[in-house]
């Protein structure tokens, strides 16, 4: 069932600008980390590459992938959230709410990337352990 009308208020999607702006934080923060990591692994590795740095640097590639899409909806779901709120300030409810949605839309598949990124970590972390052990 589509609704006639979409009672949103200007301020609903505000909400979610702390939320967005903290997420896209974290995304860049993991980034970082992710950078430095290969760079480091570039400054030690110059050579020859063990089997344990061949699955680094796969698990790295893919990592670098996930932020970059991570960080790609991040900064759409803001930027719809942003065209929603001009939307609803013209009065234009409806359009304002649909666009509302595609922008949670967003968010959600940018967090669903972001805990396939963070698998991709752990198994990263248990290569390491594995070559400990």
């Amino acid at each position: 069932m589509i609704p006639q009308t979409v009672n949103l208020s200007l301020t609903t999607p505000a909400l979610l600008f702390p939320a967005i702006s903290l997420l896209l934080l974290a995304y860049t923060n993991r980034f970082l980390v992710i950078a430095q990591l290969i760079r480091e692994l570039n400054r030690h590795e110059k050579k020859a590459h063990s089997e344990m740095t061949i699955r680094q640097i796969r698990s790295l590639r893919r990592r670098v992938m996930l932020i970059k899409w991570m960080q790609f909806y991040g900064v759409l779901a803001f930027l719809l959230c942003v065209l929603s709120m001009i939307f609803l300030f013209f009065r234009f409810n409806l359009l304002g709410g649909f666009i509302f949605g595609i922008s949670l839309l967003s968010m959600v598949f940018s967090l669903v990337l972001s805990l396939y990124e963070i698998s991709i970590s752990v198994n990263a972390l248990n290569i390491e352990l594995d070559y400990l052990e």
